[in-house]
């Protein structure tokens, strides 16, 4: 099935809704969705240069400052899912914003659509800290095209 995006190109992480994921309702927690957040905004860092050793060199982080999420579907134990990620924005300084898509993949319905800040720290410290050249060349080849334009 053809999964329809909200933007073009999102980096994606698949993801199987495993029988842990699963709460007293009877599908995926709202914990759980968080998680799968925070793993495919990780991977999607990683794939760009930015893992945690580049952050401990640095001692520069992206700390999350926002979420919102939109809750739009359950997950049930044992669906293939796919939760797509793109920068939206971000001022090359201190704050980046991604967008967060998480679609079925038997049915390509929209799960929930996210929306989380982050800033960045001085990991030392915790003491907000102005991005690292790295930081700034690495997250700059992640910015959704619909940005660049």
């Amino acid at each position: 099935m053809q999964l329809n995006w909200d933007i073009d190109q999102p980096f994606t992480l698949d993801i199987r809704v495993e029988a842990d994921d699963i709460d007293e309702l009877g599908h995926a927690n709202n914990a759980v969705y968080v998680r799968w957040l925070e793993r495919c905004a990780w991977q999607h860092s990683i794939s760009l240069g930015l893992g945690l050793e580049q952050y401990r060199e640095l001692d520069r982080a992206m700390a999350v400052v926002r979420h919102e999420i939109d809750y739009l579907a359950a997950a049930y134990a044992g669906e293939e899912l796919c939760m797509g990620t793109w920068i939206i924005s971000w001022d090359s300084k201190l704050r980046m914003t991604r967008h967060f898509q998480l679609l079925r993949k038997s049915d390509g319905v929209t799960l929930l659509r996210a929306r989380t800040t982050f800033a960045c720290i001085e990991m030392s410290s915790g003491k907000p800290k102005r991005m690292p050249s790295l930081f700034v060349e690495g997250y700059g080849k992640g910015l959704s095209l619909q940005e660049q334009i």
